[in-house]
């Protein structure tokens, strides 16, 4: 639990200390966010806001890993575990290309940096090379990063994309990497669209996992295994993760807070959004992570059925997506949009955590 706190801690207090010297930087270099023209129109006053703060959430969870992984060390000499750097890996990686998109847009001086190829492939070479190594290096018990069946609260045997041989398997798993992390890392990127809206629903998903994951820790299968144990690999390292990137984005949601002194970017959005894609994997509850982040699911959902709804009728379904500006354009506040968005993501982290303890329960010998 120690670990876990100073993770926490140091992302925090690394988040909240560097995002005003990226704003003083920013803002002296004109690095400023673009805002859409046919956007809503009280967004024009946003043009100019200092952009790419993601790279004071990146460095908070860098440091708060890194620096509990150390007291770990100094104070029983347990090592890290592998799973925790793959995602901290993962996160790192969607957050440089983040940054190439948030450069190009404002060297160019417009609201669109990398096209949707470009991003597209720069998702897929990450997902591919991250899906090869959680697949990698088992440990003692013979536990890998991640397995090749698919998961709810813990894997479901039933459920194995390996069933017709090792290499359809490993294909079919790559596939399935791939969408998971495109999926999750754009739906935050869609959501990233008001004053602290991704940083404030990305904490809460994040406070679910540092339970989840905390909870696998102390009930897991390494050493004497018991009913309703867990097997996942290094779920200490997964909490401290959790912790570390849950820290990095309050701390950051103090200044992003509306009215925002400086927006993440496709450098955070990207990044966060493949931090809890590789959570998920690594804990083997890829399909829970569907409740937790539910409010996420909603924001991307939205965009897709926005577009299908045009493409085939010439009609809109809302009146902007993703859906947070629909209600805006209705007229809500956008400070009302952002808290009553928080209090649903937090009602879905709730639940998602209530259904992974029942699950527990239900197998549990007490």
């Amino acid at each position: 639990m120690t670990q876990i706190i100073v993770a926490a801690l140091v992302a925090f207090f690394v988040s909240i200390f560097l995002t005003p010297v990226l704003i003083r930087r920013f803002s002296a270099e004109g690095i400023g966010q673009e805002i859409r023209e046919e956007g809503l129109k009280s967004h024009l006053r946003k043009r100019g806001t200092p952009t790419m703060g993601g790279i004071a959430i990146l460095a908070g969870i860098t440091a708060g890993y890194v620096v509990a992984v150390l007291v770990g060390l100094v104070t029983n000499g347990t090592g890290p575990g592998v799973s925790g750097w793959l995602v901290l890996g993962l996160t790192l990686a969607l957050g440089g290309l983040g940054f190439t998109d948030d450069y190009i847009k404002v060297v160019k001086g417009r609201n669109l940096g990398l096209n949707a190829k470009a991003k597209l492939a720069g998702q897929l070479v990450t997902a591919l090379i991250f899906g090869f190594l959680v697949l990698q290096f088992p440990n003692a018990d013979g536990l890998k990063p991640a397995s090749t069946k698919l998961s709810f609260t813990r894997d479901i045997n039933t459920l194995d994309l390996a069933v017709g041989g090792a290499v359809i398997g490993t294909i079919l798993f790559l596939i399935f990497i791939y969408l998971v992390i495109s999926a999750w890392s754009n739906a935050v990127n869609l959501t990233d669209g008001l004053d602290g809206l991704a940083s404030g629903v990305t904490a809460m998903v994040l406070s679910a996992y540092v339970v989840i994951t905390f909870w696998q820790f102390r009930n897991s299968c390494s050493g004497a295994a018991e009913a309703g144990c867990y097997a996942v690999r290094d779920p200490l390292d997964l909490s401290m993760l959790a912790a570390a990137g849950l820290g990095g984005c309050v701390g950051f949601l103090w200044w992003n807070a509306a009215p925002a002194k400086i927006f993440m970017g496709d450098t955070g959005s990207l990044a966060l959004g493949g931090l809890v894609a590789g959570l998920s994997i690594a804990s083997r509850t890829e399909l829970l992570m569907i409740i937790v982040g539910l409010l996420f699911v909603m924001e991307a959902a939205s965009v897709v059925i926005q577009v299908v709804s045009f493409k085939t009728t010439g009609r809109r379904i809302f009146r902007m997506a993703p859906f947070h500006h629909h209600f805006e354009a209705g007229g809500w506040a956008e400070t009302t949009v952002t808290v009553r968005f928080w209090l649903l993501s937090a009602l879905f982290a709730v639940v998602g955590v209530a259904v992974f303890y029942s699950e527990w329960l239900s197998n549990s010998p007490l």
